[in-house]
């Protein structure tokens, strides 16, 4: 196709859609004075009547807008608001720890925003999470379903911004965004090839201790507590010999497995899975929670409570722009939506993305047991791509902050040490690391 052609294609698809309608946030309730970055936020209308709406916010990147890569990042669950890792792991501000006293929630600004590389655009998705709405009742959605949505937010959203579509691309996220990602890959990288859309400039895609095949991932809960000294030699022995490594989906004819399967969630149900170095501290705030809680709680857990008093406020939904009407009440994470998880393996997606030549960071937080890092080891192992810098820890500060290994397919894997299931835990070392792969450095 000759560049001319293209050019006259691109101009018919940018024309052929609607005027750009974001919003520039300039203040944030709760943030004392103007916002150091800018922000934008809107809806994108997904089918043919646009009856999803699929809510965003988009921060430029605060070194070089025009150049820097383009991230689009979607949390896990599915069902979490992107408005997490905005306030919580990768975004330029944050909520205060303070005991809530029915005011606005106070904001400070980060040192360790993704943002200082990268433009970002943060996604409530599946319809229903954060401020994403349906102007109809919500339909059951899917993995594959949720695919082809994104896909078509982002041609859409790129539309109504042409001036990043030469910016290189990546597709980003944690948790169960590891189900979603590498598909959403391989959906781009087909489309670019489709007539009359323009090309998306796909590089690649990061993932924090991804879910690929959760059926499979969760047996190595087992040999993770073990490695752990949370269960005893004896009986990591006994649930080898009798459960021959299938803890989870257990023949209830296989008694002897019954039972030290057990004995194991007798070691291991009040361990928080999503850190295990952390108390197992129940989110909701009661006045008999031990000290020792509540203590982490204000340190960790209580901001999601604060998330909720701060987005249902509505001096912040006025600041956000949220249409009047669309949410009763805005959750963290929205248990109820309608969902049907009908990709059992994101691992041949991560072939295929690797056989068409896409950059990618896989890296786990080592104390998370919802994910044992282990698990995504063995998945990455088993595509069978040789070795091109072998296991070696990396620094920061002349201090081990986690291990590495580069693999032949562009594939970069790295453990953070200390760092539980989601970048939160440890988002200053998070965003070394990221920031270290973006750029191309060795870690």
């Amino acid at each position: 196709m000759s560049l001319i052609l293209k050019f006259l294609l691109l101009l018919l698809f940018f024309l052929s859609h609607h005027a750009y309608s974001g919003s520039i946030i300039k203040f944030l309730p709760g943030f004392d004075g103007p916002l150091p970055f800018e922000l934008e936020t809107g809806y994108i209308g997904i089918g043919e009547e646009e009856e999803a709406q699929l809510f965003y916010y988009f921060i430029k990147s605060e070194n070089n807008p025009k150049e820097d890569p383009l991230l689009l990042w979607l949390n896990g669950g599915p069902g979490c608001s992107s408005l997490t890792a905005l306030l919580s792991e990768i975004g330029p501000v944050a909520l205060k720890s303070e005991v809530y006293n029915g005011s606005v929630p106070s904001m400070f600004s980060t040192t360790y925003s993704w943002t200082k590389v990268a433009n970002i655009i943060f996604l409530d998705q599946p319809v229903g999470a954060g401020f994403s709405y349906s102007r109809t009742s919500l339909d059951k959605t899917s993995d594959t379903n949720e695919v082809k949505m994104i896909h078509e937010f982002l041609q859409k959203w790129l539309s109504k911004h042409p001036q990043f579509i030469s910016n290189p691309f990546y597709a980003t996220g944690d948790s169960y965004a590891g189900m979603i990602v590498p598909v959403l890959v391989d959906e781009i990288s087909k489309g670019n090839y489709i007539c009359c859309n323009p090309p998306i400039n796909l590089q690649g895609y990061v993932l924090g201790n991804p879910i690929t095949h959760d059926q499979v991932e969760l047996d190595y809960r087992i040999p993770f507590v073990h490695g752990m000294s949370l269960i005893s030699d004896e009986l990591y022995q006994s649930l080898k010999r009798f459960c021959k490594g299938n803890y989870y989906n257990v023949d209830p004819r296989n008694t002897k497995c019954l039972k030290v399967v057990q004995e194991y969630h007798k070691c291991t149900d009040k361990i928080n899975i999503h850190h295990i170095l952390f108390p197992n501290c129940d989110d909701t705030i009661t006045q008999n929670i031990a000290p020792d809680c509540f203590k982490r709680l204000i340190m960790q857990y209580y901001k999601y409570y604060l998330f909720e008093r701060w987005a249902n406020k509505e001096s912040v939904r006025k600041a956000l722009q949220i249409k009047k009407g669309s949410k009763v009440e805005w959750v963290r994470y929205n248990h109820t939506i309608p969902y049907d998880r009908n990709i059992i393996s994101s691992v041949p997606y991560h072939m295929n993305n690797s056989i068409n030549g896409y950059r990618s960071l896989i890296f786990s937080g080592d104390h998370d047991m919802v994910l044992p890092s282990i698990a995504t080891q063995a998945w990455i192992k088993s595509l069978n791509y040789s070795i091109t810098h072998d296991w070696k820890p990396w620094m920061i500060n002349d201090q081990i902050a986690g291990y590495t290994r580069t693999y032949a397919n562009k594939m970069t894997f790295s453990t953070i040490k200390g760092c539980g299931h989601t970048p939160e835990y440890l988002p200053e070392e998070s965003s070394i690391l990221f920031k270290r792969w973006i750029n191309g450095q060795l870690l």
